[in-house]
């Protein structure tokens, strides 16, 4: 018995070789970059880094058949943020340097959360809205990796389709949890893996000072500058790091010039300047308060609601 995406049961496998391609081929990424599970975490957060990617599916290097995928939000937990960072207590007594030379498999999601290629676009999209993921790997009837849907691809069928409009006002999460400059990297680890939020604006006396997001915790990790806060090997030292030693560092900070958004701004305009600069979130402000927050998961409950 073989399942769908939705997880419903099929009478029969299929060959895939003779089933049509769905639209979802048309807009996802095939080029896709993916890691055996025999590599080490730090491999993957370097991975990760270079091709900029958010989530690498984990496949066998052989067959490129499906195991698992990692997230950023993964590598986070582990580092701090939530209860995988129990592999560094415990099996590492809480040596950093020794716990990023485990296998990727020890912390990647092994239940992925995968589409059919015979799908549609709204079939992705409603998937990633239901299970609330950033992406999903496309596989065939025998969990061979054929590309990925992503936010940043919905993102670019949004900006070749400008006549599907709105404004940003009715579209951004309101309520925006922030941090200060002293917050230390460990409270907003766990912040963002407590609340499910890849993104922490950082507040001072109700003035903006920066966007600290889940790759710029990958690359305080990734790039050796959290190695440097080590004297004894005891990750702690790097986790009690304030926000602000981030902030301060060119070299870490992916948003150096967050994008600042009125909430009367159509959602096709704010899409190009998206595009334009790469970035996958805004902030709403109004007479120079922050009002919101408006991010690729908040466009694509945007493109959902039209189709």
């Amino acid at each position: 018995m073989y399942k769908d995406y939705a997880g419903k049961p099929t009478r029969e496998k299929k060959n895939s070789a003779k089933l049509k391609e769905g639209e979802i081929m048309d807009y996802c990424t095939k080029s896709v970059v993916t890691i055996p599970p025999t590599s080490t975490i730090m491999s993957a957060v370097k991975s990760m880094m270079k091709y900029n990617f958010r989530r690498m599916p984990i496949a066998d290097p052989g067959t490129k058949r499906l195991e698992g995928i990692i997230t950023v939000t993964d590598i986070i937990n582990f580092f701090g943020g939530g209860q995988k960072y129990q592999i560094v207590q415990n099996r590492y007594d809480g040596n950093l340097m020794a716990a990023v030379n485990e296998e990727v498999e020890a912390i990647m999601e092994g239940d992925v959360i995968s589409i059919d290629f015979t799908s549609s676009l709204e079939d992705a999209i409603e998937l990633m809205l239901k299970k609330r993921v950033g992406g999903c790997p496309v596989v065939d009837r025998d969990n061979i990796i054929l590309g990925i849907i992503t936010e940043k691809d919905v993102l670019s069928y949004l900006s070749e389709n400008g006549e599907i409009d709105g404004f940003v006002r009715n579209y951004m999460t309101k309520g925006v949890i922030t941090a200060s400059p002293d917050t230390t990297v460990e409270e907003a680890m766990k912040l963002m893996i407590s609340r499910k939020m890849r993104r922490l604006p950082v507040i001072r006396d109700g003035i903006f000072v920066g966007l600290v997001t889940a790759r710029e915790i990958l690359r305080y990790f990734g790039s050796g500058e959290a190695f440097k806060m080590l004297i004894t090997g005891d990750i702690k030292e790097a986790l009690n790091q304030p926000l602000s030693h981030i902030l301060s560092n060119e070299n870490l900070r992916v948003y150096k010039e967050p994008l600042l958004v009125p909430p009367d701004e159509r959602i096709s305009d704010l899409v190009k300047l998206m595009k334009g600069s790469g970035y996958g979130v805004a902030l709403v402000v109004n007479n120079g308060n922050l009002e919101g927050i408006i991010t690729e998961r908040d466009l694509i409950r945007f493109l959902y609601s039209k189709m």
